[in-house]
């Protein structure tokens, strides 16, 4: 995990030195263009951040679906391929009538659009991978919730007994008549640890493993870090750990 994260902001980085050094080139020919067609400067220099702007924008749009997970829009994707062309063509116009000289002027806009969409895929991964984990704290939460809630249910007036089985080897209900005033009624204890995920229950044990100096536990935002989860999540399994939850849990 350590290795895939700094993996993940070494090609960030990356990808944002070569964005810078092509955003460079690439606003110098735009301007020039700009320039050479009757613009003021003023105006000439709002021109490439017009163009550019409409990648930025059009790529922050597809961004924001991936986190809602929702597939890209038409427009924003028209946009961005549209102020993709334009950034393009304005730089291959103020080239020489020459192969090589459109390919060189071509060049830091294109290593600037391939270099900002590499940087918003990383965003976007991680994006899907906040709302993938979001989701499975939700429902490990809604889980731990049902399961306690079970727990606290009271027991219907009657016993199993073992004794009398159906085909499928679980046992059979059977009810019996209330008892006595005075009389003791034997009730089936629930292992804990059948109603505590197990993750849960590792979490829990790591945080009193980790005591700090004093004698405090590790805060839920250290807990739910060790353990992959959102900090809401550690902070639960602190609050439930604390409360006694966890007691009679076996890993």
């Amino acid at each position: 995990m350590e290795s895939s994260r700094w993996s993940r902001w070494v090609t960030i980085l990356a990808v944002l030195l070569l964005a810078v050094i092509a955003a460079v080139v690439s606003y110098s020919h735009m301007y020039e263009l700009a320039l050479r067609h009757g613009e003021p400067e003023w105006r000439a220099a709002l021109f490439p951040l017009s163009v550019d702007g409409m990648i930025v924008a059009s790529s922050m749009a597809l961004l924001a679906d991936a986190r809602h997970g929702r597939r890209g829009g038409l427009l924003p994707w028209t946009l961005l391929i549209l102020g993709s062309v334009a950034s393009l063509a304005a730089n291959i116009a103020v080239a020489d009538p020459t192969l090589w000289s459109r390919v060189i002027h071509a060049w830091p806009s294109f290593a600037l659009i391939g270099a900002y969409e590499l940087l918003m895929r990383e965003f976007r991964i991680d994006a899907r991978g906040v709302r993938t984990a979001n989701a499975d704290d939700e429902q490990a939460v809604r889980t731990a919730e049902a399961e306690s809630a079970d727990l606290e249910t009271p027991a219907p007036s009657g016993e199993v007994d073992a004794s009398e089985s159906v085909d499928d080897g679980r046992p059979r209900l059977h009810v019996v008549e209330a008892a006595e005033p005075g009389a003791t009624v034997a009730t089936e204890t629930v292992n804990p640890s059948d109603a505590v995920p197990r993750i849960q229950i590792e979490a829990w044990q790591w945080a009193l493993a980790n005591c700090r100096e004093d004698g405090s536990l590790p805060t839920g935002r250290e807990i739910a870090a060790r353990f992959d989860h959102k900090d809401r999540w550690g902070r639960l399994i602190k609050q439930w750990g604390q409360q006694g939850r966890f007691d009679k849990a076996v890993v």
